[in-house]
C-alpha cells in the first residue's frame, strides 16, 4: 500500500526544512538561514493517528526565477504539487503576508489540492496576533506552529491526516508470498540480478544510468516459496534528479518499498555506501521493512584489495552491523542464490511473534540491568511491554514518564532485544506511551 505524499511548499526562509526535521523527529535535511539551501526535495515517512504518509520538502518557490538554479528549485517545487495529496503552505509569522506568499496561493491554488496554512515561527503566545494577517490569503484552514519549540504541531498534524484521502484496503496478497523489492542507485546492477534470479532476461539490461523507468513485477517460485521481485527505477542523488520522469522513477522507486516485505539494497562494488545508499536504506528502516545489503561488481575488486574494501564498507555502514551483506556479481550469476536465501531468511524473522510474557520480561530485565539517568525524583518504571499483534517489528512500552526515555536508551533497547532474539536484517521500532493510555500515534513518541 503507497503513502499518501504531503508536499511541503512556500517561499524561500520560512523554516520548510525545518518543520520537515520537526515532523520526521530528527535532522533529515541541512538547516540555515541562507536561501534555497534546500535545492531538492527531501522525502520523509511519517506515521501519525494510524496514517502513513510521506512529506515531501521543496525548495523555497519565487514567482521569478532570477537564475538556473532558482528556475530549477522552481520547477521542483511545482512537480511536487503535482503529486501531492495534501498541500502544508508554509509561511512566516515574523515576516508577516508578503507579495511572494500571495504568489505561492495562487501556485497551489491552480494546483487545486487539499491545503492546509502553516505559520511558522509563532515561538511565544505574543505572537499569535500576528496570525490575523494571514486569513487574508483565503486558506480555510490556518495553523499557528513553531517548528523550532515544538508548538502547534499536533493541531498541523491531525489537519493533515484529516484531509487525506481513505485508507486504501491492503492490496490481497497469497499466504506465503514475499515481495522482495531491488533498489539502489542507478546503475548498481538491479536489473541484472533480477535477470539473475529468473535465469533469463526479463529486465533490460544498459550501461546508461537510469534505463529502468518504472517498477517491473517478475513472479518465481524458489524453494517451496513464492516470491515476487520488484526491479525499481534507481534513486539517484537529489542533486541529480532531473524534471518529469526522474523525479516520478524516484517516487515510484519509494512506493515500492513500502509496499514490500524486503528490499535488497544493491551497493555498487566500484563507489560503494555513498550518502545516497545509506539514506535508502534508511528509509527502508523507518518503512518498517526488512533490509539485505549486496555489494555487487564484486569481481572487479582486486583480489589484494577485497580485505580493505569490506572494512572501509563497513565502517561507512556501522549503523547496519545487524543487517545481512553480501558479496556477489549478478553479471557472473555468483553467490546470486545465497542473496534469495537471506532475503527470505530476513522475511521471517520480520514476521516473527514472541510470548506476550517474553517481550514483557526482556525489556523489563534490561532496564533492570542499565537504568537510564534519573530526572529529579523520577526513575523509569516499565509497567508493560508488548509487540504490536500485526506488525511484530514494533514493540509498545508503556512508562511511567516519557521523558526518562531518550533515543539513545532507546537503541540500547534495541540492541539488547536483537543480542537475545535475532533480527537480523529487521527494524525495531518502539511505541513509547504513557502507563495507562492507548498506544496511537498521538501522546507518545514513535522512533526506532
Amino acid at each position: 500500500m503507497s503513502r499518501p505524499v504531503v508536499a511541503l511548499v512556500g517561499r524561500t526562509n520560512v523554516g520548510k526544512s525545518t518543520l520537515l526535521n520537526r515532523l520526521a523527529g530528527e535532522r533529515l535535511v541541512v538547516v540555515d538561514d541562507q536561501p534555497h539551501v534546500t535545492r531538492d526535495r527531501v522525502f520523509a515517512p511519517v506515521t501519525w493517528a494510524d496514517r502513513d504518509m510521506l512529506f515531501v520538502d521543496t525548495g523555497g518557490w519565487t514567482p521569478v526565477a532570477e537564475s538556473s538554479l532558482g528556475l530549477k528549485v522552481k520547477h521542483q517545487a511545482e512537480l511536487a504539487l503535482e503529486r501531492a495529496d495534501v498541500v502544508v503552505l508554509v509561511a512566516s509569522a515574523t515576516d508577516g503576508v508578503i507579495a511572494s506568499d500571495e504568489e505561492v496561493v495562487g501556485l497551489v491554488r491552480a494546483a487545486g489540492k487539499a491545503t492546509i496554512l502553516a505559520v511558522n515561527k509563532v515561538d511565544t503566545d505574543r505572537r499569535d496576533p500576528l496570525l490575523a494577517d494571514f486569513h487574508r490569503l483565503g486558506i480555510e484552514r490556518v495553523i499557528a506552529v513553531s517548528a523550532i519549540h515544538d508548538r502547534g504541531i499536533d493541531e498541523l498534524m491531525d489537519a493533515v491526516v484529516s484531509l487525506l484521502p481513505p485508507a486504501e484496503p491492503p492490496a490481497p496478497v497469497a499466504t506465503g508470498v514475499l515481495r522482495l523489492a531491488i533498489v539502489g542507485r542507478p546503475n548498481a546492477g538491479k536489473s541484472t540480478l533480477l535477470n539473475a534470479f529468473l535465469g533469463e532476461e526479463r529486465a533490460i539490461v544498459d550501461e546508461t544510468p537510469g534505463t529502468t523507468r518504472d517498477s517491473l513485477d517478475a513472479e518465481l517460485a524458489w524453494k517451496g516459496r513464492r516470491l515476487i521481485l520488484v526491479d525499481t527505477a534507481g534513486i539517484r542523488r537529489r542533486s541529480q534528479l532531473g524534471y518529469g520522469v526522474d523525479y516520478f522513477s524516484v517516487l515510484r522507486s519509494m512506493q515500492a518499498i513500502d509496499r514490500c516485505d524486503v528490499a535488497i539494497l544493491v551497493l555498487d562494488a566500484i563507489e560503494p555506501a555513498t550518502a545516497q545508499d545509506n539514506s535508502i536504506a534508511r528509509y527502508v528502516f523507518e518503512s518498517g521493512k526488512g533490509l539485505v545489503l549486496v555489494v555487487n561488481k564484486w569481481d572487479l575488486v582486486p583480489a589484494a584489495e577485497r580485505e580493505a574494501h569490506k572494512e572501509r564498507l563497513k565502517q561507512r555502514l556501522d549503523f547496519l552491523t545487524h543487517v545481512p551483506l553480501l558479496h556477489i556479481s549478478a553479471k557472473n550469476n555468483r553467490n546470486t542464490t545465497e542473496v534469495l536465501m537471506r532475503a527470505v531468511e530476513v522475511a521471517d524473522a520480520r514476521m516473527l511473534h514472541l510470548a506476550p510474557d517474553v517481550v514483557d520480561t526482556a525489556i523489563k530485565e534490561a532496564v533492570e540491568r542499565y537504568a537510564p539517568p534519573r530526572l529529579g525524583t523520577r526513575t523509569l518504571s516499565v509497567a508493560r511491554a508488548s509487540q504490536d499483534a500485526s506488525r511484530p517489528w514494533v514493540f509498545i512500552i508503556r512508562v511511567n514518564d516519557l521523558r526518562l526515555v531518550l533515543k539513545t536508551y532507546l537503541r540500547y533497547l534495541e540492541h539488547q532485544l536483537r543480542n537475545q532474539f535475532g533480527f537480523d536484517g529487521v527494524p525495531i521500532h518502539f511505541v513509547v506511551v504513557k502507563a495507562g493510555r492507548p498506544s496511537s500515534g498521538k501522546g507518545g513518541k514513535k522512533t526506532r
